[in-house]
């Protein structure tokens, strides 16, 4: 499997981990849009990326400046979610990057 096609698909699986505890948490189905979408953007441009980073290291810094817009407008209005959110993005980023890294072929 190419390498992007495999980010897309570890990107929809990280998404829909990071969407089960928002639909627990009876949020818009916008906001839930955005986190499984964000998921699946980062999974491509982390395997389509040239970065010359450990996959780990890339898979953090790359959903976090994806995140960076919306965490502009979450924060705006609600600077306490923003501690989840970057959690969240932590450790599904890290983990997408290890996943691209290692089978991404």
């Amino acid at each position: 499997m190419r390498k992007p096609i495999f980010g897309l698909l570890a990107g929809a699986v990280a998404g829909a981990i990071d969407v089960v505890p928002m639909v627990a948490q009876h949020l818009t189905w916008d906001a839930n849009l955005s986190a499984f979408s964000l998921w699946v953007v980062s999974g491509f441009l982390i395997a389509a990326s040239n970065l010359k980073l450990p996959p780990v290291l890339k898979g953090i810094i790359i959903p976090f400046l994806v995140l960076t817009p919306c965490a502009v407008l979450v924060g705006w209005k609600s600077p306490a979610t923003l501690l989840p959110i970057s959690l969240m993005t932590l450790l599904l980023g890290a983990g997408l990057g290890f996943a691209v890294g290692r089978w991404g072929k």
